[in-house]
């Protein structure tokens, strides 16, 4: 249960991985955001409606019928940020029922059994009626709130472009188009609304260019910038203009496991992917056979990676190269956390990336798994 706890945030209607699931790291500075997951929706809506901000004396009252639990199952909202339960009660005859009073429209979670899978309710000071099965209870049906709507209906217009979000997903420069200039329109159109930083955030996964996820941020009211979503808009904002798309990444230099000084610079004229990583590092290790897919899939393309090792000991570091496959250039001072590389580049948690064109600019941050596949997939068409 803890996983789960640790892992809700925002407009969920998957399980999210926070930061901490899939990244080790030191210490940095505390943020009341994660990371949001992606979104699904089932048929085309009309344009998302302004959601006013609700009455501070306002109260909302939830009403749920629910079928396939045990009588006396038990019934929790959560916060939708921190998965911390806000209020609790059971089942009787397949009814529960909720009251409180919100600050402002935010994402909640309604929890059966401490188990999931949950519904998510963007919740306001309103009369919300919820009917669901356990057999699809994320597919609920919701009702009576204003936010929830609109929540709803934002959702069902980026449905014919859930392709362009899915990590997987093959690239569309069209579909990408469209999906941009809907949701520009939507933010430039509801500046106001509680949902529209769900827009921005959802414009930032896909418009790669952190100046123009900012352009939105800035229009957006300021009330809106003080909830979780614009908290979190600024924060990624903030860590985009680190070494963000198009500066050119500073030269480094450090030993490679032969001893022999290894600077960046030697290697343009290539695609390189300059990896964080470290033999105790799980997530690294997790990550490498999709490096090695990739590596082996586009070194004939100008690619290559160059491993950091945030390492201490020689032998670990050689031991975690060969046994899993990494047939790159790799570099280390040996000196863990204290690395003068991912000191000079603010790296607190790994692993971490920045992909970088043959003049040495940075074209890319972060990427993974299939979002790495994709994007090497577009440069080196």
């Amino acid at each position: 249960m803890k996983r789960i706890f640790q892992s809700l945030f925002l407009f969920a209607t998957t399980i999210i991985l926070t930061q901490n699931s899939f990244a080790q790291g030191t210490p940095k500075p505390k943020s009341t955001a994660k990371t949001p997951a992606k979104t699904t929706a089932k048929s085309p809506a009309k344009t998302t409606s302004e959601v006013k901000p609700v009455a501070s004396t306002a109260e909302f009252n939830i009403n749920g019928t629910v079928t396939g639990f045990n009588e006396g199952a038990s019934v929790e909202l959560l916060n939708g940020q921190t998965g911390a339960t806000e209020l609790s009660t059971t089942l009787k005859a397949g009814r529960f029922s909720f009251k409180g009073k919100m600050e402002r429209p935010e994402f909640k979670i309604v929890l059966f059994n401490r188990q999931q899978p949950y519904i998510t309710v963007f919740l306001d000071n309103s009369n919300v009626t919820i009917t669901g099965d356990k057999a699809s209870i994320d597919k609920s049906i919701i009702t009576g709130s204003p936010s929830h709507t609109a929540f709803e209906q934002f959702n069902n217009s980026l449905e014919p472009y859930q392709s362009v979000f899915a990590p997987d997903g093959e690239y569309d420069s069209v579909m990408q188009a469209k999906a941009m200039n809907l949701i520009h329109d939507f933010v430039t159109t509801h500046k106001d609304s509680y949902i529209t930083p769900l827009a921005v955030i959802r414009y930032n996964q896909i418009a790669d260019d952190v100046l123009k996820t900012e352009e939105l941020y800035n229009i957006l009211d300021p009330k809106l910038k003080e909830t979780a979503m614009g908290q979190y808009i600024a924060q990624q904002i903030a860590e985009g203009k680190v070494n963000g798309n198009g500066t050119v990444l500073a030269d480094f230099s450090q030993p490679d496991t032969s001893g022999k000084a290894v600077s960046l610079s030697s290697l343009r004229g290539n695609y390189v992917l300059v990896d964080f990583w470290a033999s105790w590092c799980g997530p690294c290790r997790q990550e490498n056979p999709n490096l090695v897919a990739a590596f082996n899939k586009y070194k004939s393309k100008k690619f290559t990676v160059l491993g950091v090792s945030l390492d201490k000991t020689k032998e670990s570091w050689m031991d975690a190269i060969h046994m899993d496959g990494l047939a790159w250039t790799h570099i280390s001072d040996l000196q863990g956390w204290q690395n003068s590389v991912a000191q000079q580049f603010q790296i607190f948690n790994i692993p971490q990336n920045f992909l970088i064109d043959p003049d040495g600019k940075v074209i890319g941050k972060n990427l993974r798994g299939p979002a790495l596949d994709r994007k090497l997939a577009r440069v080196l068409r």
